[in-house]
């Protein structure tokens, strides 16, 4: 079931304004759209990334519709609807749970001129430079411990003054900043709204991106099904990341790369799609003036989106259903982490699992065990060495035979589909 399915179902309003990327992409198909998963409002693509200032698939509640205002732009978009939602006429003693998920930064790379314009050259000096300087702002806020090493320049990226193109380059990475300064000031506003309810106090607010920096990229003779061909007001889109084609405007659909993917993910190794740490540590920024009294301090304890169900269900005094119109429900994973907001420690019975693409990884306590799809186990003591740098797979082997145990009976008990078999499904 849905968060919004288990909280409407204890009495809440069920807001929704973003990508909802886990239904089929046919807008003649709606068993799995928003609202027949216990949404009462929404608005968004029924797809993942996509052109913002066009999206394809874009819908209100369960009416699909088009981009058509002026200075249309997807991010702004979503945060508008978010308000109205927020502030449509409703008894404010009903409590209401508010889900957004920007596309933002995901590509293409399509940002307000105003907004970029603020990164104008701020990305000149390049990625090896920009790595550095987070590693050494970061160690100095606290956020990553100073033994924890840097992990080297990925093998595919030129050292910035061998690469080709810095100007593109760095205006590629000035893009992307420019989207989180928009979706950050989005974010803003959607607090503003919650605070004129009067609800800032007493509502609990949760923000992480859902992976690691994309280094995905996009050829040139590349096609995306669910991006258009042209702009609403018919110039061709040039598609690709072609240097020299600088991105930001409807007309381009770039990605930035892997050289500021690399950057991104400082100090971690790898990216999304990828288990390493460079795929899948974020931060959750928990804000819930009412519970949190000792606000802006930095908690150590490792957590999982699982999690989210569970921490939400115990918020607000739902109870996670185990049947469903007379069929059981699959149980719900992970833990409420209300203890960490409340100053307690935090108990978890189990490890962490994680399977993406065949990329598998499993964390208990301070021990790692990650592999690349394709490729052997690796181990690694996280606390110690959360940039995964020193492997210890083979100093002990003993830790490792028990943790792949323990991945290999989660993934035979909750389905994971070997990687060499999805084909054949």
């Amino acid at each position: 079931m849905t968060i919004a399915e288990v909280l409407k179902a204890a009495g809440s309003r069920t807001l929704m304004s973003d990508k909802w990327h886990v239904t089929h992409p046919d807008l003649e198909d709606d068993h799995n759209w928003p609202r027949r998963r216990g949404f009462d409002r929404f608005y968004g693509t029924l797809h993942g990334g996509g052109n913002y200032y066009n999206p394809a698939m874009l819908v209100l509640d369960d009416t699909p519709i088009r981009a058509t205002a002026p200075g249309y732009h997807y991010t702004d978009a979503i945060t508008d609807h978010a308000i109205e939602f927020l502030e449509e006429p409703a008894d404010r003693s009903t409590p209401y749970v508010l889900y957004v998920a920007y596309t933002a930064p995901h590509w293409p790379l399509h940002a307000p001129a105003d907004d970029v314009e603020r990164y104008e050259g701020r990305y000149a000096g390049g990625w090896d430079a920009l790595r550095q300087e987070r590693l050494e702002r970061m160690r100095g806020l606290g956020l990553i411990d100073a033994a924890w090493s840097l992990t080297e320049r990925d093998a595919g990226v030129p050292a910035w003054t061998a690469a080709p193109s810095r100007d593109w380059e760095a205006r590629r990475m000035a893009v992307y900043a420019a989207q989180v300064t928009q979706m950050d000031r989005g974010i803003g506003r959607i607090l503003e709204a919650i605070d004129r309810r009067g609800d800032a106090e007493r509502t609990l607010v949760l923000f992480l991106s859902d992976n690691g920096g994309s280094a995905e990229l996009i050829a040139p003779d590349g096609t995306n099904p669910v991006f258009p061909s042209r702009t609403r007001d018919g110039r061709p889109i040039r598609l690709g990341n072609v240097p020299g084609v600088m991105p930001g405007s409807e007309d381009t659909y770039q990605s930035y790369g892997v050289g500021w993917a690399n950057a991104s993910n400082t100090p971690f190794r790898l990216y999304k799609h990828w288990v390493h740490e460079g795929g899948i540590a974020t931060p959750l920024i928990a804000y819930w003036p009412e519970v949190i009294t000792a606000g802006g301090r930095l908690v150590r304890a490792p957590g999982h989106v699982i999690d989210l169900m569970a921490t939400v269900v115990d918020v607000a005094g739902a109870e996670y259903p185990s049947e469903r119109d007379g069929h059981p429900v699959i149980p719900a994973e992970g833990v409420s982490l209300r203890p960490l907001f409340e100053g307690r420690p935090l108990a978890r019975p189990d490890a962490l699992y994680w399977e993406h693409e065949g990329n598998r990884a499993v964390r208990r306590g301070a021990w790692k065990a990650v592999a690349q799809y394709g490729a052997g186990w690796e181990l690694y003591d996280v606390e110690r060495d959360r940039t995964e740098t020193v492997d210890l797979a083979g100093e002990h082997p003993g830790v490792l035979r028990e943790l792949v145990r323990r991945w290999e009976a989660w993934a035979a008990r909750v389905g994971v589909v070997p990687w060499s078999q999805v084909g054949l499904q």
